[in-house]
Parts: C-alpha cells; sequence; structure tokens
C-alpha cells in the first residue's frame, strides 16, 4: 500500500481476505504488513496465528501470542490462545493440565472482566470438573476450585451471567443442599448487583464497533460516534456502579482502557486520560508506562511530550524530562520557536537563571528563531529575573532582525509602558513607523494613537490622529474625505475600555453615518439600506447629472413559497398542490384542507363525520388563506366567540317559566343579537326573580359585546388578531358565569351558570 494511503480501511480488508487463500509462506508477509500499520487490529492477528496453527507451526504461533497478547484484549484472540495450548499439552498427562489450568487463570486476569467472557468462565469451569481426582482430598481441593470460579464468575457484569448462576445453584445443589444455603444466600445480592450493572453496562457496549480499526482521527461522524461511545463507557466504569472494592474496580478501568486504545491507538487524549488516571490513583510508574506507550504509538505528538516531561519533572525526574525537552529540539536544523521557549523555561526552573541565559545565547543564533523566543526569553529575565536592564537589552538586540514585524514592535511597546518610558515608546513607534510599509503599520498606527490619547496631551493627541490619516489615507480620490476630521474621532479619544461617550442608538447611527461616508464616492455602486433602495452615485468631483445605473434588485419569487410543514423530510419533492395559490384555491371549497396532510385522506374523513354541522357551515364560509398558515389556537377562539346556532332550544323553554308576564324571548334574544327585551310587569317581581334578572340581563350585554366584535370582518394583520385574542381571554375571565367547551373537533359544548 502507498504510504499516503497505508491507512485505507477498505484497502486493508481486501489484502487480509486475499492472505486467506494464500499459503502461509505468501500470506505471512502480507500480515506483517497489515500488522505494522495496525498493531491492535485483533481479527488480524487471530487470523495470523490462526494460519500458523493450521500448518502446525507451534514456534511461530508462540512467537505471534507474545507479540499480541497483551495489547489485544479480546476475548476471540485469548480463546485461540487456549485453543492453542490446550492441544500442545493434552498428551502431557497431569503436568499438561497443570500447563493448561495456568493459561486459563493467566487468560481471565487480563479478559476476565470483558462482557463476552462468560464462554471463557463456562470452558474453565468445565475443564477445572474434567480434571480427574486420585483421592478424595483431590475430590476436594477440585470442588473448591470449582466453587471458587463459579464465585468470581457469578460477580462479573457479562453476557451469561444468568446461565452462570444457574449453573452455581445446581453445582452447590449437588455437593451439599445444607452447605447451598447458605452459600447462595450469601452471594444473591453480589449475583443481583452484577446483573444490574450488566444490564446497564450493555446499553454502552452496544455503541461500539468491535470490527473498528484503529486509524488517525479524521472528521468522519462514525469516529467522532465512537470516540463519545468510549468516553461514556469509560466515565461509567470510573465511577464504580457495582461498588466493589476499589482494587478490582481499578483493575476493570484500566481493562476498558487497554480495550479503547485497541481502537483509538491515534489518539492522544485516550492516552493522556490513561496516564493521567494512572497518575492521580497513586501509580506514576504505570503512568509512565502508559507515556512511554503513547510516545512509540504517536512519536511526533509534541503535546503528549510535553505532559510525559511535565511528569516527570513533577516526579523529581530532572534529566528524564530534559531528555524528552531535547527531543523536542531535535538536530537543530528543525527545531521551532516554542521548543526553543519550552526549555528555556525548563531550563530556568530546574537548572537557574544562568543555564537558561546562556541557552538563549546560543538559540538566536538558530536560523529557525522567531521575534517569539526573544519576546518570551525578555519578559522572564523582567518578570522571574527582576532585571529590568537586561530585558531592554534583548528587545533592542531582537529588533535589528525583526523590525519588519508589527507584532515585536507592539510587544516592545508594551515592555517600555510597563517600565513608564514614555519618551522610548515615542521614539520606538517613530522608528517603526519610519520603517514599515502601509499595509503592515495598521495595528502600529492604532498602539500609537491609543497610547497618546491616554497618555499625551491634547496637541500630541491631534497630531498624531492627524499623521495617521495622512499616512493610511488611500487614493487621492478619498484623500480629501480621509483627512476631515469626524464625530467617530471625538469617540474614539473619549472612549476607556467598555465605557463609551454616548448611547448604543447613537454610536450605532455614528458607524452607519462612517460606512457611508466611506462609500459615498464610489461609482458604479448601489446602497441597499433598509431592505430599500438608495443610490448614492454622486461624486463631490463628478457633474451634477452623472449619476450612477442602477443595478436591478431580483425579488424571490413568492408564487413558489410553500407552507412550512414539520413532517415534510428534508430533500423531499414539495408537492404543487401545496403553493400558497393551490391552497388558497382548494380552502374556498374546504377550509379544512390546508391544515390536514394530503397524505391522510382517511384520518380527515374522520374529522369531517365528527365536526357538528353548524361549526362546517361556520368554517366554509371563510374567506381563503392566503400567504402563512393562521394560528390554531386563534382560530379555535374566534369559533368559540362565534354565534353559533347550536341547540339552545332547550333554554328558550325554562326562561318563559320563570316569567309571569310579557312574551317569550326568541333565539335571537337568548343569542344577544338583538337588544330589546321585554319588560315584566311589577306584579311579577321577587327578590329570586329581581337577582336572576340582573344577571340575564349582564349574560345578554356580554353575548351583545361579543356580537359586536364577531360581526366585523377577521383582520388579517396577526397583531390585530392577538388584540382580539387576548380581549375575548379577558372578557372571559371576567363573567360571572363559567363555560366550558369541549373540543373543537368534535363540537362538544357544554355550559354551567352561577
Amino acid at each position: 500500500m502507498a504510504s499516503a494511503d497505508k491507512y485505507n480501511v477498505e484497502s486493508a480488508e481486501i489484502l487480509a481476505n486475499s492472505a486467506l487463500h494464500l499459503p502461509i509462506a505468501q500470506a505471512a508477509p502480507i500480515y506483517e504488513q497489515l500488522l505494522s500499520i495496525f498493531p491492535t487490529a485483533a481479527k488480524y492477528w487471530k487470523q495470523y496465528v490462526e494460519a500458523q496453527m493450521a500448518v502446525n507451526n507451534d514456534d511461530a504461533t508462540k512467537q505471534i501470542f507474545s507479540r499480541c497478547l497483551l495489547n489485544c484484549l479480546q476475548v476471540p484472540l485469548w480463546r485461540c490462545y487456549i485453543r492453542f495450548i490446550r492441544k500442545v499439552n493434552d498428551k502431557k498427562g497431569v503436568e499438561g493440565q497443570e500447563e493448561t489450568r495456568k493459561a486459563f487463570d493467566f487468560m481471565l486476569s487480563y479478559v476476565g472482566a470483558d462482557i463476552a467472557s462468560g464462554p471463557v468462565w463456562m470452558e474453565y469451569i468445565a475443564f477445572l470438573k474434567s480434571v480427574p481426582a486420585a483421592n478424595p482430598q483431590e475430590e476436594s481441593q477440585r470442588m473448591t476450585a470449582v466453587r471458587k470460579a463459579y464465585q468470581r464468575a457469578i460477580v462479573t457484569p457479562m453476557h451469561h451471567i444468568e446461565q452462570l448462576w444457574k449453573d452455581y445453584e445446581n453445582f452447590e445443589n449437588s455437593v451439599s443442599r445444607q452447605l447451598a444455603k447458605g452459600l447462595i444466600s450469601e452471594y444473591q445480592p453480589k449475583y443481583n448487583s452484577a446483573r444490574a450493572v450488566y444490564r446497564e453496562r450493555k446499553k454502552y457496549v452496544d455503541e461500539i464497533d468491535w470490527n473498528m480499526l484503529a486509524v488517525p482521527p479524521g472528521d468522519s461522524c462514525k469516529e467522532e460516534m465512537q470516540w463519545m461511545a468510549w468516553k461514556r463507557l469509560l466515565a461509567f466504569e470510573k465511577g464504580n456502579p457495582q461498588r466493589i472494592e476499589s482494587a478490582s474496580s481499578n483493575k476493570r478501568i484500566i481493562f476498558t482502557y487497554e480495550q479503547c486504545l485497541m481502537y483509538l491507538y491515534h489518539y492522544p487524549d485516550i492516552w493522556y486520560d490513561y496516564a493521567t488516571w494512572h497518575a492521580t490513583s497513586g501509580s506514576t510508574d504505570a503512568a509512565i508506562k502508559v507515556f512511554q506507550r503513547a510516545l512509540k504509538a504517536l512519536p511526533d505528538s509534541e503535546v503528549l511530550k510535553y505532559a510525559f516531561a511535565e511528569l516527570e519533572e513533577s516526579c523529581g525526574a530532572i534529566q528524564s524530562a530534559k531528555k524528552l525537552y531535547e527531543s523536542l529540539l531535535g538536530d537543530g536544523s528543525a527545531t521551532t520557536a516554542l521548543a526553543h521557549i519550552q526549555f528555556i523555561r525548563f531550563l530556568r526552573r530546574t537548572e537557574g537563571v544562568e543555564a537558561a541565559r546562556k541557552y538563549f545565547l546560543d538559540a538566536r543564533k538558530s536560523p529557525n528563531c522567531t521575534y517569539h523566543v526573544y519576546v518570551a526569553y525578555a519578559l522572564m529575565a523582567f518578570c522571574l529575573d527582576k532585571d529590568p536592564k537586561f530585558a531592554h537589552n534583548v528587545f533592542e538586540a531582537g529588533l535589528k532582525d525583526f523590525m519588519h514585524e508589527p507584532v515585536y514592535i507592539l510587544e516592545y511597546a508594551d515592555f517600555l509602558s510597563c517600565l513608564n518610558d514614555d519618551r522610548n515608546i515615542r521614539a520606538l513607534f517613530e522608528r517603526a513607523l519610519s520603517s514599515l510599509p502601509q499595509e503592515d503599520s495598521i495595528e502600529v498606527w492604532k498602539r500609537f494613537t491609543q497610547f497618546e490619547q491616554t497618555y499625551g496631551d491634547l496637541a500630541s493627541m491631534l497630531k498624531v490622529e492627524q499623521r495617521r490619516k495622512e499616512a493610511l489615507s488611500g487614493t487621492s480620490e478619498e484623500a480629501s474625505s480621509a483627512l476631515e476630521s469626524s464625530l467617530q474621532d471625538v469617540v474614539s479619544r473619549y472612549r476607556f475600555k467598555d465605557l463609551w461617550p454616548g448611547s448604543s442608538k447613537d454610536l450605532d447611527h455614528l458607524s452607519r453615518q462612517e460606512w457611508l461616508a466611506k462609500n459615498i464616492g464610489k461609482k458604479g455602486e448601489k446602497l441597499a439600506l433598509c431592505n430599500g433602495s438608495m443610490t448614492i452615485g454622486k461624486s463631490p468631483s463628478a457633474p451634477t447629472n452623472n449619476f450612477t445605473a442602477s443595478v436591478k434588485v431580483v425579488y424571490p419569487d413568492t408564487s413558489q413559497m410553500v407552507i412550512y410543514d414539520p413532517r415534510q423530510h428534508p430533500g423531499s419533492v414539495v408537492p404543487p398542490s401545496t403553493t400558497p395559490a393551490n391552497l388558497a384555491a382548494s380552502n374556498l371549497s374546504n377550509p379544512m384542507a390546508a391544515v390536514v396532510d394530503g397524505g391522510s385522506a382517511n384520518a380527515f374523513d374522520e374529522v369531517l363525520k365528527a365536526t357538528p354541522p353548524s361549526l362546517m357551515a361556520f368554517l366554509t364560509s371563510l374567506p381563503a388563506i392566503e400567504g402563512p398558515m393562521p394560528n390554531v389556537d386563534i382560530v379555535l377562539s374566534i369559533c368559540l366567540q362565534s354565534d353559533l346556532p347550536t341547540g339552545q332550544t332547550k333554554k328558550s323553554t325554562t326562561v318563559p317559566s320563570q316569567r309571569t308576564a310579557g312574551p317569550a324571548p326568541s333565539t335571537s334574544d337568548l343569542s344577544g343579537s338583538s337588544k330589546s327585551h321585554p319588560v315584566p310587569s311589577s306584579s311579577s317581581f321577587r327578590p329570586r326573580d329581581r337577582h336572576l334578572g340582573k344577571r340575564k340581563d349582564q349574560d345578554r350585554q356580554e353575548e351583545d359585546e361579543s356580537t359586536t366584535v364577531q360581526s366585523q370582518p377577521l383582520p388579517r394583520d396577526v397583531f390585530r388578531i392577538r388584540q382580539i385574542q387576548k380581549a375575548a381571554r379577558g372578557g372571559s375571565a371576567s363573567q360571572t358565569g363559567s363555560v366550558s367547551y369541549g373540543s373543537a373537533i368534535s363540537g362538544d359544548l357544554s355550559g354551567s351558570t352561577c
């Protein structure tokens, strides 16, 4: 594979598949090539070792296992290792059985905490049960070994934990029912805790792609999702959800980190987190080993080298840390300025001022030495060594080589400001501005102006501002306007940090006017202001009749706009029937069609069946919808306020029974559409009737007011509609009687009076 494409996963899979059909002599170089690129690919190691086992090449098999087992904690690879060990030791009798038992213990110490290690535990227990016992003592030892294996397995969150618990119960009952009762009751809570943790653990494990190859970090979504999945699993394990002792919990965390590095092998943050976790846990030696492995995996990672050197220095291993810094320096030809700076700081911390000064004098001769080295060392001498004179000399020495660097000039000016040396600051600005080209002097002029505005008198302040305008003025056409004073200059002079001499509205207006002033002399442009069009094309020196040609403004085709539907998926084709024109046409016959999806005709038919005829009559009389969809709440509010001819005949039959004189009220009287009401005779008045009459008059008045509002045409202004809605809500809240309405779709209506 080509060097630029060596991490191509598809090419690697093709090579691995082709090696399956080749003799081991031809396949071995392919496997070696793949594993040099993907050293943690357990599936390639397993494929390689199985090819060696197929030809009974035991020596090569052992060598391969010694290279991969400790770095690839994957159950299928380790089970392959057990198969090889059992095949080798099957014919060695008792000695072979002991070797096999040790191999099982070795395997379980590394992958026994894996969520997929259930078959390994079962195979181990079956092996222990198959060991022959020549006497009762050996039988007792075998039973004890089997019991310990079961008890270790049933407290491990893994896939086959329930089956192992059942097997353990059967095993204890087969040995001694009396002893089994006590042991089972002792381990039942531990098993329940492990099973609960397993269910939680499985949620995190299921998000991980166990066939993923370790490639450098990219920007693909899959890689980011895998990174987040591993981060969540690590956080879960660090929380010790099973509440086991710290030694067992740490062992499980280490196992999870090791598995994570099989797939995120090229991620420096994972290596750093792993080493930092070891260091915070008190295992500095383990953290150092992790950093060593990290630098072997990522030899070009500067940040990991700095982190490793930081750990070594914090532990007092100064020489080890110095070697790491020297490795960052390299051979000198490719040394970065940052490496010089950090090594100077390290020498200053560990060996003193003279060692740092000596190295600086050597580093300044390097061809890769930039102004950053001068600035860093000068500030170090000023702040740490308390030697402003030497720092001033360093800045002056750097000025010979970096006068063309505006940033260096500004850093030097800041240093002189700390010394309150205003005379040398002005001299520095004058020297720099006399040599810098116009395009590089903008920031220097800005800082010079700010300095004079802060520390200079009014005359020097105005003089520097004028010089700045003259130096930075553009073409001769813009020179006259650029040299003019403006109110913005006054704002700049009299502001301080985030304090401004004026309101935000005034400052925005000044900024806008300043922009207009800069563009007022441009020809052939049309300035669009406030979403309108304004042609400012007349130059001060141009004839009065020389106006710019108008630029055509392209407006969107509103006829192609569609009603927003959140159910519509991105990229889907919008049918022509969803355009505003077609929707408006369809609403003439059925206004409800605008709010119901065209694909759900059956549901819409059910709605129509449940809609009362009076409500349907009201909906069909509504105007066509033009533009955006109306707010459903507003429409329902209008519907509830409408004078619908619902079944109110019952009310009209009960009211006359309460009156002794006068004609019976009509339907229009009850609905509030008429303001003429019959006056009952004086002989028919009783205290109860008088109170009831007042309340009925109040109800009629409120109904009259709602009718007056509803008689007006529905406004198209959204703000006006909201006002009507708020007024309706306020009116309903102030009524003495309460009216509760059912669903607007079903048309259920219920009223209750107090």
